[in-house]
């Protein structure tokens, strides 16, 4: 496990330097909104709804909107400033019994470990908690949010509850809570009965996620069925330095690669063409100016004999007529 927070446990005039670890994990199956086609990442580009452009992380700062629609915005330097006594330590409040505190106030878990040189205090303050059967109600700031925590003792271990303030918890508001609604003894009873003969020890073992083995089982299936999908690789913008190095130095060596396919490649295509202009043009045009004139003659003397017998027709009269003269 890796730590993530470092501090000290304030009791009395002891401080007890530990490191903070998460004692839950996160079991749920999560998926990725692709591209149903190919398999693609969908992604969501951070755009400025005033002027359209598009931001990068260290452009985005926290903005808090009052009732008027104005925006009040704070950057990280206006939260380092902040006066959070506890930043790194955990100030033991009181003690108290356990049952006292309603399970609704918790919100997560965390492991204490000793620091350093800090275990024979560490080991001192587990064991009085535990023989005196308390909790310690304590305040600790964790990413820029104070709260109250429970801590107790878990397997030998020091466990910090964070909890919930208390105008955080809502108030159940139902109707039915105004009626008047009453049951009959025999219900009553028969209800108690039912649930002592369902009372049994607590083991958390006994109980599995039927949906999380479902859709694992399901996810195997189509892997071994070859029901997946190999979305191509894209370069990303946003990716290091590394990756565009190696990005530019496959982009150099392609074009290499392709200038040298290339060059072959273009001579002989002009060489096809030339020869197929010049196997068109002479073999085709000729005989397509000979076919030409072959038509053409016959519409000539045609045309000479239709104007022969035109003009044919008129001069005989003549002839006759220089003869009787």
């Amino acid at each position: 496990m890796r730590s993530i927070w470092r501090g000290a446990v304030s009791f009395g005039l002891v401080s007890i330097g530990v490191k903070l670890y998460s004692a839950t994990e996160d079991k749920d199956i999560r998926f990725h909104q692709v591209h149903a086609a190919d398999g693609g990442r969908v992604k969501y580009r951070r755009v400025c709804s005033i002027d359209g452009e598009e931001l990068e992380y260290a452009d985005i700062a926290k903005g808090y909107e009052l009732p008027s629609g104005e925006v009040v915005i704070l950057t990280d330097e206006d939260f380092d400033e902040l006066p959070l006594s506890t930043r790194r330590e955990i100030e033991v409040l009181e003690f108290v019994d356990q049952g006292e505190i309603d399970p609704i106030m918790f919100e997560k878990t965390y492991y204490l470990e000793p620091d350093g040189p800090a275990a024979r205090p560490y080991v001192l303050l587990r064991d009085a908690l535990e023989n005196a059967g308390q909790v310690a109600i304590t305040k600790i700031a964790l990413r820029q949010r104070e709260s109250l925590a429970a801590l107790r003792v878990r397997d030998g271990v020091l466990v910090l509850h964070t909890m919930r303030w208390p105008d955080e918890i809502r108030r159940p508001d139902f109707g039915f809570l105004d009626e008047d609604i009453s049951v009959r003894p025999q219900e009553l009873k028969m209800a108690e009965a039912l649930i002592g003969s369902m009372t049994t020890e607590f083991d958390p073992t006994q109980f599995t996620d039927d949906y999380r083995e479902a859709m694992t089982a399901l996810l195997e299936a189509k892997q071994t069925g070859g029901e997946v999908a190999q979305p191509a690789e894209v370069p990303d913008e946003g990716a290091a330095v590394v990756d565009l190095m190696s990005a530019l130095r496959r982009s150099v060596e392609r074009a290499r690669g392709g200038a040298a396919e290339e060059a072959p490649e273009k001579p002989p295509a002009k060489k096809a063409a030339s020869t197929r202009k010049a196997a068109a043009e002479p073999a085709e045009k000729p005989p397509a100016k000979k076919a030409a004139a072959k038509k053409a003659a016959p519409k000539k003397a045609a045309a000479g004999k239709t104007t022969s017998r035109a003009t044919g027709g008129d001069k005989p009269p003549a002839k006759r007529a220089r003869r009787s003269a």
